[in-house]
């Protein structure tokens, strides 16, 4: 393959996912298929990391770095440490990629268009009510994706109901009417348009959700690890549709391909149906 200079990118490059826990991360899998198939020799790995080595970490990195992807709990940790923040990141305060380059460090949510691109090719393109479940950096990129997907209200359900003011921000800036409810409101609802749970995969609701929302209503689970989750578990019992937290991953690594290669998420990649397929296949 051709050099891909147009965007910058070396031929040779260092990048890590960071995160802690990191050992179940399928980032590297996902992005040592993109870099192959791009014909390019970057080395992708995975590094336990919490906030308080995030800086030292960054301040240590040499020429031969271009990027990093970030996890919980970095997405917030990271943002004093960068340079630039792009749009969404700004938006949700929260940064899930860091590009290396020029002496910058620049950072991006590739995590709302990895939302929205899953849901989009389950079907799911419109969503005029919603319930989300966490208040976390997850969980604002999701509240983004559901506005971007057509949302005007959302019903947040967390388990400290007091600890709703960030997300409710978010959505006033986002032109969403948000109700913050606690979780336990969650069997008394039973009409929306798309659930959306950024719970950890091992966590469980300690309620169940109405038969009817579950029959009715997609659920997207971002967790994937232990699969299926809780959550997941009762929307399946009922024949529910569930959209698997895989997909977020898949398409968010899609975005980071962009900025590490290019350093646009907008810009299409050579034959990016082969990545994404290989990309894929790699799960």
């Amino acid at each position: 393959m051709s050099d891909p200079g147009a965007g910058g990118a070396p031929r040779a490059a260092r990048l890590a996912v960071l995160g802690s826990p990191i050992s179940h991360s399928r980032s590297p899998a996902l992005h040592r298929a993109a870099y192959a198939r791009l014909g390019l020799d970057w080395e992708y790995t995975a590094v336990e990391m919490d906030g308080a080595g995030l800086a030292g970490f960054l301040d240590t990195r040499d020429a031969a770095w271009r990027g990093l992807s970030l996890t919980m709990p970095l997405k917030q940790d990271v943002l004093p440490l960068l340079d630039d923040l792009d749009e969404i990141a700004r938006l949700t305060n929260a940064a899930n990629t860091v590009l290396l380059a020029d002496g910058l460090r620049r950072g991006f949510n590739t995590d709302v268009g990895g939302i929205v691109r899953a849901l989009r090719e389950a079907g799911c393109d419109r969503a005029g009510h919603g319930v989300l479940l966490g208040g976390g950096a997850t969980a604002a990129s999701a509240l983004a994706a559901m506005a971007e997907l057509g949302a005007q209200s959302v019903e947040v359900l967390l388990r400290r109901p007091e600890a709703g003011a960030a997300i409710s921000g978010l959505g006033a800036a986002l032109g969403l009417r948000v109700e913050v409810r606690p979780i336990g409101d969650l069997p008394a609802i039973d009409d929306a348009d798309l659930v959306v749970s950024t719970l950890p995969g091992g966590a469980d609701p300690g309620v169940a959700a109405s038969v009817r929302l579950r029959e009715r209503t997609p659920l997207f689970d971002v967790a994937y690890a232990p699969w299926p989750t809780t959550l997941a578990s009762q929307w399946l019992e009922a024949g529910g549709t569930v959209v698997h937290g895989l997909e977020m991953l898949l398409h968010q690594a899609l975005l980071q391909v962009r900025i590490f290669t290019s350093g646009d998420p907008l810009r299409e990649l050579p034959d990016e149906a082969a990545v994404l397929d290989v990309m894929r296949r790699s799960l």
